[in-house]
C-alpha cells in the first residue's frame, strides 16, 4: 500500500479548518467555554485546534475517529472530555496528565482492556468515567487509583466477573455492568448440584404455631431483601444511557 493512502474500506474523513473550529465554540451555563466539534466526520483530531486549548469542555463525539492525539495534554483546563461513539482503539499515554478532568466518555468505541494505558489512574480527580459498548473483557489495575470516581459506566462489554480493581475505589456510588456474560460466583469447592446434605417439604399445616412463624418471619426477610435489590438495580447508573441512536442527544446527561 502507497505511503498516505488508505485502507479498503476506510471511511474518508471530511477536513476541519481553524475557523470552523472557532465557530464551534460556545458558553455553558456556567460560564465554562466549551469546544463542540461532535457529528463532524472527521477521523482524525485536527491539529489546529491547539490554537483553541484553553477550553474547559471537549466534545468530539459521533466522529469517526480511530486516534486520540498525544498533543491532547496540551488542553490542560479540561474538565469534561466526551469521545463516545467513534473508531478509538486506543488511547495515549498522554491522557493521564489531564489533572483537571472531572468526566470521561469513552463509551461505544473499540476499546480493549489494552488499549487503555496504566496512565489513566492518573486522573486524580476523575469523577465519572463511561467505558460501555466496548470490547474489555477486564479492566486494567490501574482503574483502581481513580480515588474520587463517582460512577463508572461498564455496560456491554465482554467481562465474565465484576472487575477486582473496583474494590478499592472507596467513594464509588454506581457501576453498571448490564449487559456483561457475567458469571455467577460460588464459593470454592461447593459442588454445583449438591449444595444441601438434605431437604424437607412439609405442608404449613404439619408446622407448630413457633416454627410456622419461624418460617414466615423468614420468608418475609428474603421477600424484602429482594424487593430493595431490585429498586437499587433500577437506579443504578441511571445517568448513564447508551448514546447515540437510543440515547438522549443532550449532552448534559454526562456532566
Amino acid at each position: 500500500m502507497a505511503k498516505g493512502k488508505k485502507k479498503a474500506g476506510e471511511p474518508k474523513g471530511k477536513k476541519l479548518t481553524l475557523k470552523a473550529a472557532q465557530s464551534c465554540l460556545r458558553l455553558t451555563l456556567d460560564g465554562k467555554r466549551r469546544l463542540d466539534l461532535s457529528n463532524k466526520e472527521i477521523t482524525a483530531v485536527p491539529k489546529c485546534i491547539l490554537k483553541l486549548c484553553d477550553v474547559d469542555e471537549l466534545d468530539l463525539s459521533r466522529n469517526l475517529i480511530r486516534k486520540l492525539p498525544d498533543f491532547i495534554d496540551k488542553f490542560v483546563n479540561l474538565r469534561f472530555l466526551d469521545l463516545h461513539s467513534n473508531h478509538l482503539e486506543q488511547l495515549p499515554e498522554t491522557l493521564g496528565r489531564l489533572q483537571n478532568l472531572l468526566v470521561l466518555n469513552l463509551c461505544n468505541n473499540r476499546l480493549t482492556a489494552a488499549s487503555l494505558p496504566s496512565e489513566l489512574g492518573l486522573l486524580s480527580k476523575l469523577h465519572k468515567l463511561n467505558l460501555g459498548l466496548n470490547q474489555l473483557e477486564t479492566l486494567p489495575s490501574s482503574v483502581g487509583a481513580l480515588k474520587e470516581l463517582r460512577h463508572i459506566g461498564l455496560f456491554n462489554n465482554r467481562l465474565t466477573r465484576s472487575p477486582d480493581c473496583l474494590r478499592r475505589l472507596g467513594h464509588l456510588e454506581t457501576v453498571n455492568l448490564d449487559g456483561n456474560p457475567i458469571r455467577p460466583e460460588r464459593p470454592a469447592g461447593l459442588d454445583p448440584i449438591k449444595r444441601a446434605e438434605s431437604l424437607y417439604l412439609v405442608q404449613e399445616s404439619s408446622l407448630c404455631g413457633d416454627c410456622l412463624r419461624k418460617c414466615r418471619t423468614e420468608r418475609k426477610k428474603l421477600e424484602d431483601a429482594g424487593k430493595r435489590e431490585a429498586v437499587k438495580s433500577k437506579a443504578m447508573f441511571a445517568g448513564l444511557i447508551t448514546p447515540n441512536s437510543v440515547a438522549q442527544e443532550d449532552q448534559e446527561t454526562w456532566r
